[in-house]
């Protein structure tokens, strides 16, 4: 299960994703927001970021206008490893060697056909299991 958020700019790009992996037949569950009213990002981070740390959701992807602010706020979360991403080799990157377990996104900075490649790529890469890169997820989280 993929847990979804964005404020109202990432709004437009979030409903397109969302579209996206009910094509491909991949579950979600959209934590908001619902609509393009300006709205607060943190609280959206917080949302997904807890639904991954309760086992509810698998990953998580954030998306505002920049991808900035919403990724600071679900990094704040202990547990979380959010990485913005704005290319698919990042994506990637991310997945396999920090096991990021939320991607962000800015709407305003990729556009939607990018962002739904970024999306397979974060969803589909899996954490590589070196020792060197779990013994650096440890530091991280210590």
């Amino acid at each position: 299960m993929i847990a979804l958020g964005s404020d109202h700019g990432g709004y437009g790009l979030k409903q397109e994703i969302m579209e996206h992996l009910k094509e491909k037949g991949v579950e979600y569950k959209d934590y908001g927001c619902y609509e393009e009213k300006s709205c607060d990002y943190p609280v959206y981070a917080r949302e997904v970021a807890n639904a991954i740390i309760s086992g509810e959701c698998d990953k998580g992807i954030l998306i505002c206008g920049t991808g900035i602010g919403i990724s600071i706020a679900a990094n704040k979360i202990k547990g979380i490893r959010a990485a913005l991403c704005h290319d698919t080799f990042s994506a990637q990157a991310t997945r396999e060697h920090n096991d990021a377990n939320i991607l962000a996104m800015g709407a305003r900075v990729v556009g939607p056909g990018l962002a739904l490649k970024i999306t397979d790529t974060f969803l589909e890469t899996e954490f590589s299991n070196d020792e060197r890169h779990i013994r650096r997820i440890n530091l991280i989280e210590e």
